[in-house]
């Protein structure tokens, strides 16, 4: 094949892990296809806002605006497994809340900002094949197109074709029980529908009905618990299927008809063995599933995607350190291993039976103790994640920075010297030094790839870590790389995560 038609990555799939990533790479100047199997968005909403570390990537990117102009904030702490409390006082944010934004939205904005960035986006696109060797990888469409690129990242859900193609497994627990989702038209009415839910979920927490979802009036959400767990759960239910677990769990089928969409989903919980085969790389649910207690799948795809990104880029414009697109695999397995076990910890207390009913009435009262509702919303929430940067760092070794306690930690937004913040200065993915040293550090060398921000150190009583160190180096995920104050510390720091220096003078920015 013409080595001039290769791409430099190809994104299969255009939910919101692979959109995201298309943002991401564009920023970096990336040359992205994002080829997605279905012809139009389906307008479904299985993911149903985001949380607040994702709020925080969208702030970071300068997109939290068109998030906020069409989301209702929430501030429901714990979220986990039916229990809920009120949102810690101490939770380590400028953004403590989530954000309603129905799944189909969220896909809606980010397509938005991926084409504004330059990213092509293919729909009705298939992925039936791919082959790669030392160069590049081949795919293959059901039209017989074929495409090549230098990378290709597999975003493309639970049941990945990427996956399976380059033999990942994906081990892990089948489902045990399986529920019933679907919007649909309810003749029954609104009190009387209240009415029973609240009676049902008292022994029942599978089960709901929300009305006006997503702002449609006479459309509901409906979950009800299946009957057994499907052979094809690929096949949706049917109405009846619909009608006749309703009746058999609440004793009224609430009068349902016209679905707008009807789908099902299991407690399954898996992991794909390794995120990267050569340069074939795996994100969202491609590399994992889960239950959807908590409302944690799309926030984990849409993370992946942000730690992966600038790491990809930096692969393709040849200046990423040695292990840096390994550290992707390093950093987000472990995450989503965690995410699986919460997972299955909220389905046993999400159960009917006794033991699970204590288990609830426990956890209610242990969350009325401060530490652990931070601990547990910190958990759902993603800000209290902590990266390895030891072992886990990209060369391997011990990481520049000692051990201070933002070392691996992302940065909250932070209030900067001039009214400026933080988050407003990481908007095109790059690097940031926080200098508060006087001006006695220097990112020569790196400034192509690095931002300098010289600031005095505030008193801000919400982060006094982040304002009591001299300098801080932040990661385009806003993950602090290093703190301290001395030139070579620095100048390590940045060869471990930006590779080598530039020749020559370079102009930053």
């Amino acid at each position: 094949m013409d080595v001039r038609s290769t791409v430099d990555v190809i994104v299969v799939g255009g939910g919101p892990t692979g959109l995201m990533l298309a943002c991401e790479l564009r920023l970096h100047g990336v040359d992205v296809v994002v080829l997605e199997r279905l012809a139009e968005r389906t307008g479904e909403s299985r993911g149903r806002g985001l949380h607040a570390r994702s709020v925080e990537i969208m702030d970071q990117r300068g997109l939290l605006e068109r998030f906020l102009a069409v989301s209702e904030k929430f501030r429901v702490g714990g979220l986990f497994g039916g229990v809920m409390a009120a949102w810690p006082d101490s939770l380590d944010t400028a953004h403590p809340y989530g954000l309603a934004t129905p799944q189909a939205v969220t896909e809606r904005l980010l397509e938005e900002r991926a084409r504004e960035l330059g990213a092509e986006i293919r729909r009705g696109q298939e992925v039936t094949g791919l082959d790669q060797d030392a160069e590049g990888v081949d795919v293959e469409l059901a039209d017989g197109t074929r495409l090549r690129s230098h990378y290709l990242v597999g975003c493309d859900g639970g049941r990945s074709s990427v996956r399976k193609a380059i033999g990942v497994g994906f081990p892990g627990e089948p489902a045990k029980v399986e529920t019933l989702i679907g919007d649909l038209e309810l003749t029954e009415d609104p009190a009387k529908v209240a009415e029973v839910v609240e009676r049902v979920r008292r022994t029942e927490l599978r089960f709901g009905v929300a009305p006006d979802v997503d702002g449609r009036a006479g459309v509901a959400r409906v979950i009800v618990p299946a009957d057994g767990v499907a052979e094809d759960r690929s096949t949706p239910p049917t109405l009846e299927d619909f009608k006749a677990r309703l009746r058999a769990v609440a004793g009224t089928d609430f009068g349902a008809h016209s679905p707008h969409w009807l789908s099902r989903f299991g407690d399954a919980t898996r992991q794909a063995e390794h995120y990267r085969v050569g340069r074939v790389l795996l994100a969202g649910d491609a590399a994992h599933i889960h239950p959807p207690t908590g409302g944690q799948g799309l926030n984990l795809g849409v993370q992946d995607a942000f730690n992966l990104g600038w790491k990809l880029a930096a692969e393709v414009a040849g200046w990423a350190p040695e292990g840096l697109l390994d550290s992707y695999h390093a950093e987000r397995h472990p995450v989503a291993a965690r995410v699986l076990s919460n997972t299955r910890a909220q389905m046993t207390l999400l159960g009917a039976e006794s033991g699970p009913t204590a288990l609830r009435e426990l956890l209610t009262r242990l969350m009325e103790f401060e530490d652990v509702n931070r601990y547990i919303t910190g958990m759902i929430t993603a800000v209290d994640i902590r990266y390895d940067m030891g072992a886990g760092a990209p060369d391997g070794g011990d990481a520049p920075g000692g051990g201070h306690e933002l070392l691996g930690r992302r940065l909250r937004d932070l209030p900067l010297s001039g009214g400026r913040r933080l988050y407003g200065l990481m908007h095109e993915g790059r690097g940031l030094l926080l200098d508060r040293t006087g001006g006695r550090l220097s990112v020569d060398g790196w400034a192509d790839r690095v931002d300098h921000v010289l600031d005095v150190a505030g008193d801000t009583e919400s982060a006094p870590a982040a304002t009591g160190a001299p300098a801080l180096l932040l990661r385009p995920d806003g993950h602090v790389a290093w703190v301290g104050d001395d030139q070579g510390g620095l100048e390590d720091a940045l060869a471990t995560w930006w590779g080598a220096p530039a020749r020559g003078p370079v102009d930053g920015r």
